[in-house]
């Protein structure tokens, strides 16, 4: 309750430092998410563009999409048709 009621007390540029130490790590972790997308639209492109003749090849191909898509999802990725 303590550690609250000084949290509230903060003077205003305490108030905006905090503000812009939490705009910072928004950011920061909107531009790893963005990496992270761009890192597995990738992956999935490789994997879409390969072709082969094996059986069990393409199966762990599909697994590995499948994986891969999953993962995107997660990060509020969607298809773009």
């Amino acid at each position: 309750m303590e550690e609250q009621q000084s949290a509230n007390s903060g003077t205003p540029d305490q108030v905006e430092s905090d503000k812009n130490a939490a705009k910072k790590m928004q950011h920061a972790e909107d531009a790893h998410r963005k990496r992270k997308i761009q890192e597995l639209t990738l992956q999935r492109e490789r994997i879409l563009s390969e072709r082969t003749a094996s059986p069990h090849r393409r199966e762990a191909l599909k697994a590995a999409l499948a994986e891969i898509e999953m993962k995107l999802s997660e990060l509020g990725w969607a298809i773009h048709i």
